[in-house]
């Protein structure tokens, strides 16, 4: 009897043994040397003013016009029916102490509906350019001199 609890306990640990083996033998197998492997990250800045952004028309509140700048220049603006597409430049300012930043928008396409304020007008071909006065990370203001001093409307960020 005490030659055969012998015999098993010797198999039962031969065979954790093995299988312990065999399992580094695994691991070993698929490690591979590392090799020089090239940096793929890419670091994109995109201009502080991409996202969504809305603006209560004063004497419509129940209407939004909303802009969303996209990071590859694309504006989509949309105002009550009325919606439009363009392209924008947003040129931050190398001196923020001294003058705004700039932006300036081109309408390539307007599908000529009414907009919040109730007026009908087709803007396509329309160039635009805004000073930038930024109140916080999620307010700005567009103002018509680089000086802030004629700011007409408010927008505030809906979306990053």
């Amino acid at each position: 009897m005490k030659k055969t609890s012998l015999t098993i306990l010797l198999m039962l640990c031969a065979g954790v043994a093995s299988a312990s083996d065999n399992k580094k033998n695994d691991q070993n197998q698929n490690v591979t040397p590392q090799q020089n492997v090239a940096n793929s990250f890419r670091v994109i800045t995109r201009p502080e003013i991409v996202g969504l952004w809305g603006m209560e028309i004063p004497n419509n509140r129940k209407c939004i016009e909303y802009y969303n700048f996209k990071s590859d220049n694309d504006v989509i603006i949309k105002s009550g029916e009325e919606w439009s597409s363009g392209i924008y430049d947003y040129q931050p300012s190398a001196q923020p102490d001294e003058q705004l930043p700039a932006l300036v928008l081109q309408v390539k396409f307007d599908n000529n509906q009414k907009d919040c304020s109730g007026q009908q007008v087709d803007q396509t071909g329309e160039i635009s350019q805004y000073f930038v006065k930024w109140k916080n990370p999620s307010t700005i203001n567009f103002c018509s001199n680089d000086q802030a001093e004629k700011c007409f409307a408010t927008l505030y960020r809906v979306l990053p």
